[in-house]
């Protein structure tokens, strides 16, 4: 039985208004009046039309609503209130004359109720009248004005819901009520029934989404426990496993449904039977017997969920080493049940899907006809048998499109005779599937879960399995039989296991193997590489025309010209200007003689670190300046001049960077903000990664929901970012537990600017505890009090900010679930702790998790977010014996970007990883060494067609190579391990993915430290040239004893000495 039960059972359907108060456990919430009105007409237009068949000819209908109650229970007093209202109001009366409505209830039910006086009027042209039942009242005095109301509207015969049994002093007392109010009483069942019966889109896509969960939990879940039961020989009952089913449907994340668990309940506790005793009805219990899975024996297993309320099921009958006669017997009911389901189409008779299935009985196997269940299932919806849809041999009514149906039928109390046991000899076998009827025919939304033989049929026995194999087996080849995933044969559970996982790869394999080969066919993946992607480079025009250029200085000095970003040189007596972006490098040095030396270096085509930009391609034929030195006695304006230079090229590289920058970003539409009347959700007190530029405090700021997207603020005006909702491709809420900082983290579908950074992943986190550090130097003993308190404190606050950033999460889902954000398919994903695993995606170790849709590492940046989709394989590498540490290679589908590299992942992790990427259906393969792949992908890319021919990526199968000596060793020289170039190539990508986290200053500094060891004459070449001009000139050089002193003072200064103690480092091998 579930924990939690909303009402009846039923879930609510309707909008929170964010509101404190309400009649829904302390949550406000609204009706959706264009809904209320859309179906109140279509209540009145069923009532009007079916007046006198299916209404009792009645003037006026009363529905009254029970109590609360945490039983499982289906009642169309609850489903009409849901249906009309969106949330059921538990002790009410709603009373429907032709032209009043009246709803009995309390104050808190009226303040709900009261805004659709409106709607109901426009709508049908009624009436709302509202009787407020006080504090201490039965609701007598309510009741007779009601009734007196009615009869004043000419009414005579007054409907009800007979079959509901009155609950509760007040249900009671209008039961006494409407019996003796002097007119005549008849039953409305059936109009209800024909008025829920036609579903709308609305009601079909929550049919459809609760049809998704019910067969996500019975393949996802059921039948793997099922299969490790059985394998691992294990004693359980089958109450046990109803428990663990039900928890499961309760928790849709762990059968990969991406449904709000707020939204979903049980239809029915799971029903698990065997051994002998079955019951096919959906009122069936698990019973404490454990799971019987003997040869010839037979499982059932059952799942009912809602989504909304509206409720969907499913039912699978698995056979253990089945015999000839339970064999025949799925086979006819399987026949038997897609006849039912091609049978139901708009305009037949219901009547004429039993006669399907009966025919197909009676044809193949007529001895099982008087077995056969009496109806092929009913009509679902809001309640789980829909009375005047039962799909038996009586029922006349006329189906329509947008009906949904539980599709289920059964051989009930079959005999085994050749079984010894009296737990063999009787069976049973049930199938059920929830089918909507849609414009293009019957939908099976439950098909995701497979009843094929070869799925639901598992051998065991060796020796009888060719002798008692069902014929369609026979039919399949023995490769066939051998890839199928449900055939365990070991006694040995951990082999067992890795044989499942292995059969499971081996399909995924050739899966993966066809659906590449048509992707390279049809050309989805372009050739070329396009990883250097070349910036696009303005004109450098210093000064327009000689007039601009400043008036020199009468001296003839270096100067600097801030505001054209010129350099000024005197050269032969003229101030030659040059656009800072032309320096290479300029560094400046002092001698023995007090004079100093400013070197300037120019970049110019040809040479290396300096590529053809548009402005040496335009110039094709001029003449460059390489560098140029100048000679000073004034020491303190050389150092002056570099450092001008040096922070005028830096500003102008990052604005030029940051220009190119924002040239490459997508136009994003633009956030339409919250009005007064709808006020955004906020989120407080939250820093931002990356961090906005510039010098100063950083700022608190806030995130807000708008309509269209988000905006996160500081108290700086300029510190701003707009987040679109079409713009963000996963969300992921990660709470704090054992990280001190509880995180909302979007990863976008195109980059966005923060600041001067561009970033395709924007974070917002607020830290949980603060940073304490004791200055006593002393150990605080365990028990100390305020030790234990300030733990508490900081649990709390922890506890605090979870809730807070979950309560966040959660609202913003409730405005992503809305009609015009559906396609974005938007959901806040939460990282599975117990799946994650140490490793090295960058240049450090991370605890990098898997969520339900991507790999991800939040924590560190630079950011890890890996979508799963887009994976093609996942190559495990340096796996072998006496390893303590792996590596994974993770190859993607689109072959023009980079494998990622995740390092150093310990090998304890290696068996929960392969089990991981078995269940997301990810092929995965294992090699000793790692692969250098960007030439690996370029021969894909260039030879498709070959890549085929020889089998696809079974080249990375380290079995099957180990097998065939000459071709591992053919197919080796093709895929050498590389030490250099892979090993670059992730420097490359982790400084360009640092680049969005570090700060401005340190890039620049970096950048011209490097610079600054670019080639160009080295001081030594400079002093030999100046030696030998003196030389020629006859002036004195120095002596050389005093040139070899200055030379070794020089290269004592820059070699470095032994490190003490130390080792050298060795090579990071790749």
């Amino acid at each position: 039985m579930a924990e939690h039960r909303n009402g009846n059972g039923l879930q609510s359907s309707s909008k929170p208004s964010g509101g404190g108060g309400g009649g829904g456990g302390g949550v406000s919430y609204q009706i959706d009046l264009e809904n209320f009105a859309k179906r109140l007409q279509a209540l009145y237009g069923n009532w009007k039309e079916n007046k006198g068949e299916l209404w009792g000819n009645c003037d006026a209908f009363a529905v009254a609503t029970p109590p609360a109650s945490e039983d499982l229970r289906y009642l169309k007093s609850s489903a009409l209130n849901i249906w009309l209202l969106g949330y059921e109001f538990p002790e009410t009366i709603m009373v429907f004359s032709r032209k009043q409505l009246h709803f009995l209830c309390s104050a808190k039910k009226a303040s709900l109720i009261e805004v659709v006086r409106k709607s109901a009027k426009e709508a049908v042209g009624g009436e709302v009248v509202i009787h407020v039942k006080g504090k201490g009242e039965d609701g007598s005095v309510q009741m007779d004005a009601v009734l007196r109301a009615v009869r004043e509207g000419k009414g005579s015969v007054l409907g009800y819901l007979a079959k509901e049994a009155p609950e509760g002093a007040l249900l009671e007392l209008w039961s006494g009520k409407i019996k003796d109010c002097g007119m005549e009483v008849v039953d409305v069942t059936n109009g209800l029934s024909d008025l829920f019966a036609v579903k709308d889109v609305e009601e079909q896509k929550n049919v459809r989404k609760a049809a998704f969960l019910t067969a996500s939990v019975m393949k996802n879940f059921v039948v793997p426990k099922l299969e490790q039961v059985i394998d691992e020989e294990q004693k359980v009952s089958h109450s046990a496993l109803m428990d663990e089913t039900e928890k499961a449907v309760l928790q849709p994340a762990r059968v990969k449904a991406k449904l709000r668990p707020e939204n979903v309940d049980i239809c029915y506790p799971p029903i698990f039977q065997s051994g002998g005793q079955f019951d096919l009805r959906p009122s069936a219990t698990s019973n404490d017997e454990n799971l019987y899975y003997e040869s010839a024996s037979v499982i059932i297993c059952a799942v009912g969920s809602r989504y909304n309320s509206y409720c969907s099921n499913i039912a699978r009958t698995f056979l253990i080493d089945a015999n000839s006669l339970q064999s025949k017997a799925y086979e006819v009911l399987l026949k038997a049940q897609e006849a039912a389901i091609a049978a139901l189409k708009p305009g037949e008779k219901v009547s004429s899907v039993y006669q399907a299935v009966l025919s197909v009985v009676e044809r193949d196997a007529p001895e099982l006809v008087p077995n056969l269940a009496k109806s092929a299932g009913t009509g679902i919806g809001l309640e789980f048998r829909e009375s005047g849809l039962t799909l038996n041999a009586k029922n006349d009514r006329v189906m329509k499109q947008g009906m949904s149906f539980n599709v289920s039928l059964g051989f009930q109390n079959l005999q085994s005779p050749q079984n010894s046991s009296s737990k063999d000899q009787n069976f049973s076998l049930l199938l059920a599937d929830t089918v909507v009827l849609g414009p293009k025919g019957p939908d099976v939304c439950t098909n995701i879960s497979s009843k094929a033989v070869k799925d639901v049929a598992y051998s065991f026995n060796e020796d009888e399995e060719e002798e008692e194999r069902p014929k369609v087996k026979q039919e399949t080849s023995r490769i066939d039989a051998l890839m199928s995933k449900t055939t365990l044969r070991s006694v040995h559970s951990e082999h067992n296991k890795e044989e499942a996982r292995r059969l499971h790869q081996a399909e995924l394999a050739r899966q993966k193997n066809e659906e590449t080969a048509r992707r390279l066919a049809g050309g989805g993946s372009g050739n070329g590489d396009s990883r250097s992607v070349s910036r696009p480079s303005s004109e450098l025009v210093a000064y327009k025309n000689v007039n601009d250029l400043p008036f020199p200085k009468a001296d003839l000095m270096i100067q600097i010209d801030q505001k054209n970003e010129a350099i000024l040189l005197p050269i032969y007596g003229s101030m030659v200007p040059f656009h800072v972006s032309t320096v290479k490098t300029v560094n400046n040095q002092s001698d023995t003689n007090r004079n100093s030396y400013i070197r300037i270096i120019f970049n110019i085509p040809g040479t290396a670190f300096s590529p053809h930009d548009a402005n040496s391609l335009k110039h094709q034929g001029s003449i460059y300046l390489k560098e140029v030195s100048f000679r000073s006695k004034d020491s303190r304006h050389i150092n002056e001049i570099v450092a001008q230079i040096k922070t005028l090229r830096r500003q102008v590289a990052s604005r030029e960077s940051e220009r190119a920058e924002r040239a490459t970003l997508v136009t994003q539409e633009k956030l339409v903000l919250a009005n007064s009347k709808i006020r955004p959700l906020r989120l407080g007190d939250l820093w931002i990664r990356p961090q906005f530029g510039g010098r100063g405090r950083k700022q608190l700021g806030t995130l807000e929901a708008h309509i269209n997207g988000f905006r996160y603020s500081t108290s700086k005006p300029d510190e701003r970012v707009d987040i679109m909702y079409a713009n963000i491709k996963h969300a992921f809420f990660q709470p704090a537990e054992n990280e001190m900082i509880c995180i909302i983290h979007f990863h976008l579908r195109n980059h966005i600017m923060v600041g001067t950074k561009k970033t395709k992943d924007v974070q917002f986190y607020r830290e949980v505890m603060d940073m304490v550090q004791n200055v006593g130097g002393g150990r605080r003993s365990a028990y100390d009090p305020d030790e234990i308190e300030e733990e508490q404190r900081e649990r709390d606050r922890k506890n605090k900010i979870n809730m807070e950033f979950h309560a966040f999460a959660h609202r913003v889902n409730d405005i992503w679930d809305q009609s015009q954000f559906k396609g974005l398919e938007l959901e806040f994903d939460q990282p599975l702790r117990e799946l994650g695993f140490h490793g090295v995606p960058y240049k450090a170790t991370a605890f990098i998790v898997p969520t339900s849709s991507c790999l991800v590492e939040l924590t560190e940046t630079p950011f890890l977010v890996i979508t799963l989709a887009e994976i093609e394989i996942v190559n495990l590498e340096r796996v072998g014996f006496g390893q303590k540490n792996f590596d994974m290679a993770i190859i993607f589908k689109d072959f023009k970007r980079d494998v990622f590299r995740i390092d150093s992942i310990p090998t304890t992790s290696l068996e929960s990883i392969k089990e991981w990427l078995n269940t997301t259906d990810i092929k995965y393969y294992e090699s000793r060494l790692n692969l250098n792949w960007r030439p690996i992908l370029k021969t894909i890319v260039d030879d498709p067609q070959k890549f085929i021919d020889d089998g696809g990526w079974e080249f990375l199968d380290m079995d099957a190579t180990d097998t065939d000596t000459d071709g591992s060793e053919e197919s080796d020289k093709g895929y050498e391990p590389s030490d250099v170039e892979a090993e670059s190539e992730s420097e490359d990508e982790e400084s360009e993915s640092a680049s969005l986290v570090e700060s401005d200053d340190e890039e620049e500094e970096e950048s011209e430290e490097a610079s600054e060891e670019e080639k160009g004459k080295t001081w030594e070449e400079l002093e030999r040239e100046a030696s030998n001009a003196d030389r020629e000139r006859g002036v004195d050089s120095d002596s050389e004893d005093e040139r070899r002193r200055r030379k070794m003072k020089t290269f004592g200064k820059s070699r470095p000495g032994p490190s003490s103690g130390s080792m050298p480092k060795r090579a990071k091998m790749r």
